[in-house]
């Protein structure tokens, strides 16, 4: 029986970093995190193990109970004993699907372990590769549960070595993941071992798990699990969970395999904090020392109905109290933290104060955005804050929404506003031109269920447009240099633009070149990585959220300094609304060749400026072979094998293309590609061709061109539907 302890026990066991864990539970959608998280509270008391498996008490929002996926992530401390001796474990369960894994970045950062969840009949899936692969770029250690096995006896009807055999596969194609994306040096360390018992087998579900070393020592094998499963009545099941229980193979595992927050924070600190690994501040947090300054990254906001914005994070040196001022480095103020609490499934459980290497939950904070960092106001002149998080997706497909009572505007737009501070994968527009209010998300599921939390929680109920899939304008060959002129002629800028490579992208998209890093190190990264011109490379001087650069190739220009900010606004502006349809310039290298600058500051306001460097811009853009880009989505598809036509009808009528195609056993994989704009049936058509026997995972690719037949007719649809001319720009429209 579980151990139940007070928040008080929980709280002293805090300070004892070396009895500290946390972890998160990482996985494809419906592998069971959910499912394992309740399992995990169940054994610290929090809720009756009777309902445990069924509760799904982290799935707290109504909108995931209803649909059965994790949309948040969750918190919770847990108590766990090993031979005697207590341990705090904080727990984040993690959303598994593809439109939610900004959270899941978010949440990575707070942890030092994870526990990835692989069902043993799908196995490793799409999902499962990227958060695993988040994980790693994290420096988050892994810890492998292979959940479900009950299946391979109930639909496989597997014998016990073919199961084995099975089971193996998974763990080999984990360790391939592994040693594909760790770095060097834990790459052997960090690998799955079936013998060392960093592998839990098991079934959630029912209750029960065990890593080889457990099965050893309680004299347990596959063949006991096949008996449990081939017995006319269910006591064989409830027998294997009392014997071995899964909440204990689990937390022996995390405690045994998972780093404290004194050695992980070590080898994380280098790796997630941007600035000085020299001062004081760094030093507190290389060793989570809890005498040091405070420091916090915030990875998650939520809006709590009573108490309002609640900022969740990691300690990562110092001890969060109430009533001490703190600063926000992105937000650049200070402000009071009011209360500090830790989460318990639902509900916070106020503290005094939460000491390095932990997860907290503070009040106060309202100014705090998730990724935000916390100083201790002494330190607020260092440069330093955590590394920015990097998605692997971004928002491609937007709705407008307005509220079916007109009444309820001012109530839609404040809700819209809490939601965007919770999910900083929501972006919320207004259209200027007709007053719509536009929500864009990562997928079609992204969107339905933000709708649904915007009526569960507010109190909001709205009407949409049909889903519109969000393009990008490119360019695909160099332009001339273009002369642009300010209204009153007495500005003028000489331009060229032309389109960055494949690699270029790739550095800038993955966030390994931002605007904010020295020049020469940027330059140098540009140069051995993207063959680069490092003269060139050190004069860039913007880089934009949609992979843009902005290069000054000039030198000794009068007045140029003085107006250098407003050029970069009207630069910015143009690469918002490119010249085609309105959508945002993607993969472009704008260039300024000279300028010439009026003495009168009256002469070169924002009003004259804006117009020369935007048209300049544009007629670059039009005589380069402009193009639209659309967002395409990876498919990972296994469907039994008599069905392979069937699946590759469906993806060529949707414009698909298959990429690879696997064979295991009688079963394939297919590796495709398809773009958004023709997912939208896509589930529903699969199911129908297939029998309901295809299941698959879909995540975010890349941009790619839309094909030449089809240019024309969606930038004309996207003109219309924007309310633009039909006729489209030319060149020498912005020549005047």
């Amino acid at each position: 029986m579980a151990k139940y302890k007070t928040t008080e026990q929980v709280l002293g066991l805090m300070k004892d970093r070396e009895r500290v864990r946390n972890i998160g539970i990482i996985a494809h959608v419906d592998h069971g995190k959910t499912t394992t998280s309740d399992q995990l509270l169940a054994s610290s008391g929090i809720i009756s193990p009777k309902v445990a498996g069924e509760a799904l008490a982290l799935d707290y929002l109504s909108v995931e109970q209803q649909r059965g996926i994790t949309v948040k992530s969750a918190n919770v401390s847990l108590y766990h004993e090993v031979e005697g001796k207590g341990y705090v474990i904080n727990l984040i369960d993690t959303p598994g699907h593809v439109d939610f894994s900004g959270r899941v970045t978010r949440s990575l950062r707070a942890l030092d372990g994870s526990i990835v969840v692989v069902d043993s009949v799908e196995g490793v899936m799409t999902q499962t590769e990227t958060v695993l692969r988040q994980s790693l770029e994290e420096r988050v250690r892994p810890i492998l549960f292979i959940n479900k096995v009950d299946r391979l006896v109930k639909e496989l009807k597997l014998g016990p070595q073919e199961m084995m055999q099975k089971l193996l596969d998974i763990i080999k194609e984990v360790n391939g993941l592994i040693d594909m994306y760790a770095e060097p040096e834990y790459k052997e360390k960090w690998s799955i071992n079936p013998t060392a018992g960093n592998v839990v087998f098991g079934s959630a579900k029912d209750k029960w798990g065990f890593s080889l070393p457990i099965a050893q020592k309680k004299g347990i094998n596959m063949k006991n699990v096949i008996d449990a499963y081939t017995a006319s009545d269910k006591s064989k099941i409830e027998e294997l969970a009392s014997q071995v229980p899964i909440h204990e193979a689990l937390l022996d595992t995390v405690i045994k395999f998972i780093p404290n927050p004194i050695e992980a924070q070590k080898y994380r600190i280098p790796k997630i904090w941007k600035g000085d690994l020299d001062n004081d501040l760094a030093k507190a947090m290389l060793n989570a020392d809890p005498n040091g300054p405070i420091v916090m990254m915030i990875t998650d906001m939520k809006v709590d109905p009573h108490a309002g914005l609640v900022a969740t994070g990691r300690v990562f040196s110092g001890t969060l109290r109430s009533g001490e001022e703190v600063w926000l480095v992105n937000a650049k103020t200070s402000q009071k933290v009011l209360q500090v609490s830790i989460y318990m499934g639902q509900s916070r459980e106020l503290a005094d104060e939460i000491p390095a290497g932990n997860i907290a939950a503070a009040l106060g904070l309202d100014r705090a955005r998730a990724g935000e960092t916390l100083i201790d106001v002494g330190f607020k002149t260092l440069q330093g804050s955590f590394e920015s998080l990097h998605y692997v997706s971004e928002p491609v497909v937007t709705i407008a929404v307005e509220p079916k009572n007109p009444k309820d505007l001012t109530k839609m737009i404040d809700a819209l506003r809490k939601l965007t501070i919770e999910d900083p994968n929501l972006v919320v527009k207004i259209n200027e031109e007709t007053g719509e209010y536009l929500l864009s998300g990562m997928g079609f599921l992204h969107l339905e269920v933000s709708l649904q939390l915007l009526k569960d929680n507010y109190g909001v109920d709205v009407t949409t447009s049909p889903p519109i899939v969000v393009y990008r304008e490119s360019i695909r060959t160099k332009s001339q240099v273009f002369e642009g002129k300010s209204p009153n002629k007495h500005n003028k800028f000489y331009i060229s633009v032309e389109p960055l490579n494949d690699k270029t992208i790739e550095l800038i998209s993955n966030g390994t070149i931002r605007e904010d890093m020295d020049s020469k190190e940027m330059a140098k990264i540009l140069r051995d990585e993207a063959e680069w011109d490092y003269d060139e490379a050190k004069k860039i001087i913007a880089v934009d959220e949609n992979v843009n650069l902005f290069v000054d190739m000039t030198s000794g220009i009068q007045h140029l300094r003085e107006i250098m900010d407003t050029l970069l606004q009207g630069y910015r502006l143009a690469m918002k609304e490119g010249p085609l349809a309105h959508e945002p310039i993607r993969g472009v290298k704008v260039v300024l060749h000279d300028a010439v600058i009026h003495e009168d500051p009256a002469h070169r306001g924002p009003a004259q400026i804006f117009p020369a460097v935007r048209n300049a811009i544009f007629a670059g853009f039009l005589s380069s072979k402009p193009t639209l880009l659309e967002p395409l989505q990876k498919l990972d598809i296994r469907v039994p094998l008599e069905f392979i036509g069937n699946v590759t009808a469906v993806l060529t009528r949707k414009r698909g293309k298959i990429l690879n195609m696997t064979q295991v056993g009688n079963t394939s994989r297919i590796y495709a590609e398809i773009p958004v704009s023709e997912s939208y049936e896509l589930a529903s058509e699969l199911r129908g061709a297939t029998g309901g026997r295809a299941f698959w995972g879909t995540e975010f690719s890349r941009w790619a061109p839309i094909p030449d037949s089809l240019l024309m007719d969606v930038i004309m649809k996207i003109r219309e539907r924007k309310g633009l001319p039909k006729q489209l720009p030319k060149i020498e429209d912005f020549l005047s």
